[in-house]
């Protein structure tokens, strides 16, 4: 499953269902897909990602299903899965606009 991410101040961002509604879940959110953050939300919403985010392990973090079977392509971190969604709740908090996913 696939989750697109929207808002009137950035372009869509597309990412794994598991890592998004993991992200959710950070953020503070139920994980439901579909689902809305009102514009009065979005900056509460995105400190608490950004506060999680920080606290995570340094460790690399991959999905279950996903499997690194090369050994010589570094995993990604949960950090750099969110920059995306962390660049594009910033831009909603600036225009003060809603976010939306499905």
């Amino acid at each position: 499953m696939l989750v697109t991410f929207t808002c009137k101040a950035y372009a869509d961002i597309t990412m794994f269902g598991d890592i998004a509604k993991r992200l959710l879940i950070l953020m503070g959110h139920s994980g439901t897909v579909p689902s809305a953050i009102p514009a009065e939300d979005v900056p509460a919403a995105l400190e608490r990602l950004k506060r999680a985010i920080e606290t995570e392990k340094s460790s690399p973090d991959l999905s279950p299903e996903v499997k690194n079977d090369n050994p010589e392509q570094p995993a990604v971190s949960l950090k750099n899965r969110a920059l995306p969604l962390i660049e594009l709740l910033t831009a909603a908090t600036q225009e003060n606009c809603y976010v939306m996913w499905k």
